[in-house]
Parts: C-alpha cells; structure tokens; sequence
C-alpha cells in the first residue's frame, strides 16, 4: 500500500475511536411509525360514484314522466281545452304487438344479466379481499 492510503487509514481509525455512538430518541419508533400511518391514510381514496344519487333521481323521474306522458296524452291536440288525461293502454300494447323474439333471444335476454350480476358481486367480493376494503 501506498504511504498516503496507509495515513488516510491512520486518520479514519483515530476519527473512528473519537466519535461516539449516536442512539436514536426513546420514542424515535413510535415517531416513524406516526409517520408511516399518516402517509397511507393520506394515499387511501374516497369512493365517489360515477353518477351520484341526485342525476339517478333526475334521470329517474324525467323517465317516468316522459312514459307518463306518453300514455296519458291525448291525441287530439289541436283543440286549446286542457287536454284529459287518461290511460291508452290499446295504443300502448299496439306498438309492442309486432314484435316477436325466439326462445334463444329470450333466455340470453333474461339469463346474462343474472349472470353479469353474478359477475359484480363475485369481483366485488375479490377485489375488497385484495385491497382490504
């Protein structure tokens, strides 16, 4: 070895022997551990729905309405009396009555949003076990 390497080793062990050993506070754990806690509570994110109540309430009732309105209306509109209201069940089933669906077509119709229910509430299950919801 080189004289300065053997020097600058002389050096480090007198630093080594002078310095004392620096120990952390009595309560240095439970200051980090505060800090951990707070910082995941700070990363957790509020479920907020896509559409809130409110928009389904309006969206709901502005659909009854519009079918409300549909049945009840009359048809004579050309008179500026108010119009009666009453229900056409006739016109109502008239408008359906041309429509004819297979037997397969029913069952998807009726069997895949079963199934797709299913669907959420198993992923659903899966996902809060994952993330601890």
């Amino acid at each position: 070895m080189k004289e300065s390497d053997k020097n600058i080793e002389n050096l480090i062990d007198k630093m080594m022997a002078e310095s004392t050993l620096e120990s952390p506070s009595i309560d240095f754990t439970s200051k980090i551990m505060d800090q951990v806690l707070a910082a995941e509570k700070s990363k957790t994110k509020v479920y907020k729905p896509l559409i809130s109540k409110k928009t389904w309430i309006l969206l709901g009732a502005g659909l009854t309405a519009l079918i409300a309105y549909c049945l009840y209306a009359n048809n004579n509109t050309s008179t500026l009396e108010t119009p009666i209201l009453y229900l056409d069940l006739d016109k109502a089933a008239t408008v359906f009555s041309g429509i004819h669906f297979s037997k397969n077509i029913l069952y998807a119709v009726l069997i895949v949003p079963i199934m797709i229910l299913i669907q959420i509430g198993v992923l659903k299950n899966y996902f809060d076990k994952k993330y601890e919801l």
